[in-house]
């Protein structure tokens, strides 16, 4: 899929109304805190870059429902790893693997689906030498962020699985936790590495992958980015699909076409926190330095005119 411009997204007139709202909205956001509340947490510990890849996929990869559980996990994993986890997979075999992941489950997810992830990783760092490497080879065989993850987690799923089956037992949840091929839907927790490593440096993301430019990057598309994006007009699409996250992304690059996910990180934390809900709450509307981009707004004003009487 390549990238292509929004049909039903953002006019150029709205991305100038909106600007500057979004603007103060970014600086207003206090991203170091909200750092813990954020699965981007785990790559902080680390400064190699290495490391910091390595454990960002892992991170990444299994921060999918409550934050109070995939936690512990990815932890645990990385504790268990040492100083480095790069260092720990370049080593890592079936036997290790199965020491460390026996008896492992999360959700969807069980032992071998994860061993699979970080015996890829392992082999991707022996034969590339990093993982950025091994996505850039997609990258420039594709030009598009689309065919380079498809050709990433295929790669990464390339290992020895008949003796990893007879070692942890069968895969349960493997698409799902690193999808190939990677299909319609959004691939959030795959663009929301791709965002760690390819823009910044700054408070939250790294930066490190020097080789993608981060205008190419798609917004990293849940439940809190497509609601909040309906309401600001960045699309109309209500699924979370490829194509709506390529819609949003097309409509943010009117507001900053070298940087377009830059907002991504405040967008998402102001759902999660729940400022602002499923359900829009009035009293949290009207403090909104968004307010008058979003839809929601003219339903807010008439509501609180009403409740105020003649």
């Amino acid at each position: 899929m390549s990238r292509r411009s929004s049909q039903t997204g953002l006019s150029g007139k709205a991305a100038e109304r909106l600007r500057p709202l979004l603007e103060s909205f970014l600086a207003s956001t206090d991203a170091r805190s909200r750092i813990a509340f954020d699965p981007v947490e785990f790559p902080h510990r680390y400064s190699d870059p290495r490391d910091i890849e390595t454990s960002a996929l892992l991170a990444a990869a299994l921060a999918y429902g409550r934050a109070d559980l995939f936690r512990p996990k990815v932890d645990g994993l990385l504790r268990r790893m040492g100083s480095s986890p790069a260092a720990f997979l370049r080593e890592l075999d079936v036997a290790g693997a199965r020491e460390l992941l026996s008896g492992f489950v999360y959700r969807f997810n069980v032992g071998t689906d994860v061993a699979v992830l970080l015996l890829g990783m392992g082999k991707a760092l022996r034969e590339h030498g990093s993982l950025e490497a091994l996505f850039v080879r997609g990258w420039e065989a594709h030009g598009s962020i689309h065919g380079a993850l498809s050709d990433f987690t295929a790669a990464l799923r390339d290992v020895p699985m008949a003796e990893l089956r007879r070692a942890l037992g069968k895969e349960r949840g493997l698409h799902h936790l690193l999808p190939s091929p990677l299909g319609a839907g959004a691939a959030k927790r795959l663009n929301l590495y791709l965002r760690w490593m390819v823009r910044g440096p700054d408070a939250v993301d790294f930066g490190i992958w020097k080789r993608v430019p981060a205008s190419a990057l798609v917004i990293p598309l849940d439940t809190h980015i497509g609601r909040i994006s309906q309401h600001l007009g960045l699309t109309r699409r209500k699924d979370l699909s490829w194509r709506t996250a390529e819609e949003v992304t097309a409509s943010l690059r009117r507001l900053d076409e070298a940087d377009p996910v830059r907002y991504d990180f405040a967008l998402c934390h102001y759902g999660m926190s729940g400022v602002c809900p499923a359900k829009p709450v009035a009293e949290n509307c009207v403090k909104c330095q968004l307010l008058p981009s979003c839809a929601v707004g003219p339903r807010i004003t008439r509501a609180r005119a009403s409740s105020s009487g003649p």
